[in-house]
């Protein structure tokens, strides 16, 4: 037996299926997981300055994709002066292979 039929999990919810949504909405887009990939890569919070010179789009771009990305908590901000540096959220990055097991009935704890 497949751990599909052996032990199936209970239906998602609604709350875990509008968060996994969200998740999947805010990573639709290829600019987004670059970014996400150099915070990642770079494993240090950085400027929207800094985030433009790697990326090939300008700074009101980054700032759009940098809040979406925050808005779901992939990249957490952090304020200082006059500037806000973004770092990737690895904790909650973790979640997201929890939440694709869960869309598949594999697992039935819920990540979220």
């Amino acid at each position: 037996m497949n751990e599909l039929t052996s032990n199936p999990a209970p239906p998602l919810s609604h709350e875990d299926t509008t968060t996994y949504a969200t998740w999947f909405k805010a990573l639709a887009d290829p600019m987004r997981i670059r970014l996400l990939n150099l915070l990642a890569v770079q494993r240090r919070s950085m400027a929207v300055g800094e985030i433009v010179e790697h990326l090939p789009v300008g700074q009101s771009t980054v700032s759009h994709h940098l809040k979406v990305l925050a808005e779901v908590r992939f990249v957490l901000s952090e304020p200082r002066g006059t500037s806000t540096r973004y770092a990737v959220n690895e904790k909650c990055l973790e979640c997201f292979p929890a939440a694709v097991r869960a869309i598949m009935g594999l697992d039935a704890d819920r990540a979220a």
